[in-house]
C-alpha cells in the first residue's frame, strides 16, 4: 500500500514551497518509474508558533505541534517532518507522543555531516536555533563539533532572517553578509562546514559564488531522509 508523507509547514512558506518541490524531485529520483510521492500539507499559523517561540512557552510549542500532527495523522498520513528547524527545540519531548512516526532534521544533517569527515561545523539559522543547543546535543553523537557565530553576527542573523527571508527576500547584500560571518567562524573556529540551520538559507546561500567550505543543506538532508523512511514503509 502507498504511504502518505505528511509536512507541518508554514514556517515560513516559502521554505515550504522548497521542501514541495525537492520532495516531489527526490521521490521521483528514487522510484524506477518516477513516481509522484503522496503528501499532506498541514500549513501552520506561522505568527502563532513564533510567539509561543519568543515568549520561550515549551509546552505550548509542544502541545500547539502535536496538535497539528495529530490533524496529520487524522488525514492520512504515516510519516511526519517538521519544515523548519526551530521546532526541533522541543522534538525530544514531542517525539514520544507524536501520533505519527518523526523524520529529525538534526539527525539526518548530522548523519551528512559525519559521512562527509567533518569535525566542526558552524552553524547559521534563527537565534533560537543558534543558541537552542539541540544541534550540538545531536551532533556530539556524530563526533561532530558545532561553532556559532560571534554575539554581534549572531543577532544580525537573527534580524536578517525575520526581516528578509522569511518574507521570501532573498538580496545579494545579505547573501554577502552570511559569507562573511561564515568567514570569521572560519578564522575565530576553524570550522570545515557549515550548517545551514534555517530552512530560508539554502534559498539564499544554495546558488552564487562558491564560498569554500562544504554546505551542509538542512532541508535537501531532510528531504532525502524522508524519501527513503518513505519508500521503506512502502515496501
Amino acid at each position: 500500500m502507498v504511504k502518505r508523507l505528511g509536512l507541518i509547514g508554514g514556517i515560513a512558506p516559502a521554505s515550504t514551497i522548497d521542501y514541495y518541490r525537492l520532495l516531489i524531485e527526490e521521490h521521483r529520483a528514487r522510484t524506477p518509474d518516477g513516481a509522484y510521492p503522496d503528501i499532506l500539507i498541514n500549513s501552520i499559523n506561522f505568527q502563532r508558533f513564533l510567539s509561543l517561540v519568543t515568549a520561550d512557552d515549551r509546552k505550548g510549542m509542544v502541545e500547539y505541534l502535536l496538535t497539528e500532527l495529530d490533524r496529520l495523522a487524522r488525514a492520512g498520513a504515516d510519516l511526519a517532518l517538521f519544515a523548519s528547524n526551530t521546532p526541533h527545540l522541543v522534538f525530544d519531548e514531542i517525539e514520544p507522543r507524536s501520533p505519527l512516526p518523526l523524520v529529525s532534521i538534526v539527525e539526518a544533517t548530522g548523519a551528512a555531516a559525519a559521512a562527509q569527515g567533518l569535525k566542526r561545523v558552524g552553524l547559521l539559522g534563527t537565534g533560537f536555533t543558534m543558541d537552542g543547543g539541540f544541534y550540538p546535543k545531536v551532533f556530539a553523537r556524530y563526533g561532530v563539533a558545532v561553532e556559532v557565530p560571534g554575539v554581534e553576527d549572531r543577532a544580525w542573523v537573527h534580524e536578517r532572517y525575520f526581516a528578509e527571508l522569511v518574507h521570501n527576500q532573498y538580496l545579494p547584500q545579505t547573501r554577502a553578509g552570511m559569507v562573511e560571518v561564515i568567514g570569521r567562524m572560519r578564522q575565530s573556529s576553524d570550522i570545515d562546514g557549515v550548517i545551514l540551520g534555517g530552512t530560508e538559507l539554502p534559498l539564499l546561500l544554495r546558488e552564487g559564488a562558491p564560498i569554500g567550505l562544504p554546505l551542509l543543506d538542512t532541508t535537501r538532508l531532510h528531504v532525502e531522509r524522508a524519501v527513503a523512511r518513505l519508500l521503506a514503509l512502502d515496501t
